[in-house]
């Protein structure tokens, strides 16, 4: 018998973080690829989930999630961002990535096109394209990313159904202007889009700018799907613990597309991100402070070894100019060759695009140990020296 997988996964490669991850496992390589704190799980949310274990319910808990859970996502949002919101506009999902699925499952149907700004996370493309969705890139430019209103006027056409707005960018850690917040709500409601609004980076902002979602912009309310992400807030990654917000009939509906992809999110981990929403706002801080810090450290070894390092207000990476710093290989093929001879991953950002895009801006994760930051810009440097020595 010939097993006949799916014709969009039979030929798909591995995403560039399992492709990198896994190279820097086989070279023993600093891995500034895969994005994740090194810095120990802070004990208080630790401390919650093992007593949730021990004392709370271990069997299935509600489809849309915990009561207490989607509660304290509400009153974090009212407290953080202004935004009014009861606990029907919430469902919890096993991470962000599930609630991206389920919201392109949910609002995309055959043929409908979505239009992506690019660069962008690497399951927009392919989820669109599993729900029968067309994906319409728009390219955004280094340094500073911003986006255009005729590029996006110009992508819109009579089949135009849903917009994913990634807001703080992953890889080029920027942020959308008020000015920008309010063109892209404009062309929405014009249209009749749907938006949804990737935000998991919404508390990993520096510099002092609030976050402002896209749902609290003016004609957004019925229409924008907010996907958050504890992993992200609270710097634990492998909890999975992430939600999808919308008005009250739009979540049931999000809801149901979610509870035939994981049906439930482990319930000690819903407890223990329950109680961590509801710390003060000095906790947040102090660990927002913790990695704002590696960003200067980062920002700093590599531009006092001459790399140009691009604007970031927001997640944990750091993205270099390779052409601006000297290096006449293309990202792929500088991260390519420097986890192997160098002996640090990163990430291209190319392999975050859709087509056509710039091939000389790299990423690398600031929040790691200093001594660890400092050798893997070290052995950047000799390596940008070596290729130069080859020329």
């Amino acid at each position: 018998m010939t097993t006949r997988a799916h014709p969009l996964y039979a030929t798909m490669k591995p995403t560039i973080f399992e492709h990198m991850s896994g190279l820097a496992r086989t070279h023993d390589a600093i891995n500034l690829g895969q994005g994740f704190p090194d810095e120990p799980p802070h004990p208080d949310m630790i401390a919650a989930a093992a007593r949730a274990l021990a004392e709370k319910s271990n069997q299935y808990p509600p489809a849309f999630g915990l009561p207490e859970l989607r509660d304290a996502i509400c009153k974090f949002y009212a407290r953080r961002q202004g935004l009014t919101l009861t606990r029907e506009h919430v469902i919890v999902t096993s991470g962000a990535t599930e609630a991206l699925a389920a919201a392109i499952l949910a609002l995309v149907g055959p043929g409908d096109e979505v239009i992506l700004f690019q660069p962008a996370y690497d399951s927009y493309a392919p989820m669109v394209q599993r729900a029968g969705g067309i994906p319409v890139s728009i390219a955004l430019s280094p340094p500073d990313w911003r986006y255009d209103a005729g590029g996006l006027a110009a992508a819109i056409t009579p089949g135009t159904r849903v917009l994913i707005l990634n807001d703080p960018l992953n890889p080029a850690g920027t942020v959308a202007s008020e000015a920008e917040l309010a063109m892209i709500a404009d062309i929405c409601v014009r249209h009749d889009l749907f938006a949804i609004c990737d935000e998991v980076w919404e508390d990993v902002r520096f510099d002092g700018t609030p976050h402002r979602s896209l749902m609290s912009v003016p004609g957004m309310a019925e229409r924008a799907v907010k996907i958050g992400s504890a992993g992200k807030i609270f710097g634990l990654t492998g909890w999975k613990a992430g939600w999808l917000c919308a008005a009250p009939a739009l979540a049931t509906a999000l809801g149901r597309a979610h509870q035939f992809l994981t049906f439930t999110t482990p319930p000690a981990l819903q407890w223990a991100v329950a109680e961590g929403l509801d710390h003060p706002d000095a906790w947040f801080a102090a660990q927002r402070e913790g990695w704002a810090a590696s960003r200067a450290h980062l920002r700093d070894a590599l531009e006092m070894e001459g790399f140009v390092v691009l604007p970031n207000a927001a997640t944990w990476f750091l993205c270099i100019d390779l052409a601006a710093s000297g290096i006449a290989l293309s990202d792929r093929e500088f991260s390519e060759r420097a986890v192997r001879e160098a002996g640090v991953a990163s990430i291209p950002v190319s392999a975050l695009f859709e087509g056509n895009g710039p091939r000389h801006i790299l990423r690398l994760c600031f929040a790691k140990d200093g001594a660890m930051l400092d050798e893997a810009v070290a052995r950047l440097a000799a390596f940008r020296d070596k290729l130069r020595s080859e020329n």
